[in-house]
């Protein structure tokens, strides 16, 4: 399997996603994608892509989001969903239809040497948060950009704001330590939850216009299929998957009863909504 090289800041992430975690992502592309289509939809919309634009999909994984933006342009337009993922990419690559205006390219976003002045539109769906040095990352992608280019990307915002992804997890510490906790600048999910920071990054970067809209989203953990498939999704993917990782069957399933208890409330017919919060981040290129 092919590994990109990259910047060494960011050889930990690039390791996980070309190892279990990657290949764990891509094996649930389908649940996964119905899962976050409603922050999808959000962006797709924001960003206001226009026929015959080049998109650059930063942080592609699955390519979900990369398809939508290609349809967005058309045929005129192109889309380039760039990842280090291999095993997402693999399946990027499976789903994407014959006749799309989209291409894959197995790279680090901070160190490629994009084409100068080549996008008329950044976009991203939870995949800028993970770099090492995000200002870093982010300048070198605002060389790929046309002068007035515009850039939108999704991204969490607090743990408190999110049950869907806290609510198992602190029914899973009922029974295994906490996950050793990350500090407020490390690369993660919520890397990108304080509005100065993100601020900072950009203007270090060098875009301009920057702005952040608060988006207050409901996420069905079932997608549709149930309480059981929702329990089974937080044991499968998310951080209740990281911290019960490696214990012993019976833990894992007492968990899971817990998990069970902690989402019955939110049942509703097959589907287990629970809130979640994201940040639609909106920039300009000078």
């Amino acid at each position: 399997m092919d590994i990109p090289t990259g910047d060494a800041r960011n050889a930990d992430q690039i390791a996980y996603w070309n190892g279990p975690g990657g290949q764990l992502w891509a094996e649930r592309q389908q649940r996964q994608d119905a899962l976050l289509a409603p922050v999808s939809d959000v962006l797709l919309h924001r960003a206001g892509a226009k026929a015959g634009e080049r998109v650059l999909d930063v942080g592609c994984g699955c390519g979900s989001t990369s398809r939508a933006f290609a349809e967005a342009v058309g045929p005129t337009g192109h889309v380039l969903g760039i990842d280090i993922s291999a095993p997402m990419l693999a399946q990027a690559r499976q789903l994407a239809p014959a006749t799309a205006s989209v291409d894959f390219l197995l790279a680090d976003a901070t160190v490629h040497a994009f084409d100068p002045g080549r996008f008329d539109l950044l976009v991203s769906r939870f995949g800028v948060m993970f770099f090492a040095e995000p200002a870093l990352s982010f300048a070198n992608l605002r060389k790929a950009m046309r002068s007035s280019g515009r850039l939108t990307f999704a991204c969490w915002r607090e743990p408190r704001d999110n049950p869907w992804m806290i609510a198992p997890l602190q029914a899973a510490y009922k029974h295994v330590p906490k996950l050793p906790q990350l500090g407020p600048e490390d690369p993660g999910p919520y890397s990108f939850a304080s509005e100065a920071r993100v601020r900072r990054i950009l203007g270090e970067a060098g875009f301009v216009d920057i702005a952040m809209e608060r988006c207050d989203l409901s996420l069905d953990l079932a997608v549709g299929q149930g309480l059981d498939a929702a329990v089974k999704s937080a044991l499968e993917i998310g951080p209740a998957h990281r911290a019960l990782e490696g214990q012993p069957a019976d833990v894992i399933a007492a968990a899971a009863t817990s998990i069970r208890e902690t989402l019955a409330p939110f049942t509703r017919g097959q589907s287990v909504a629970l809130p979640a919060s994201v940040w639609i981040v909106t920039a300009s290129n000078p």
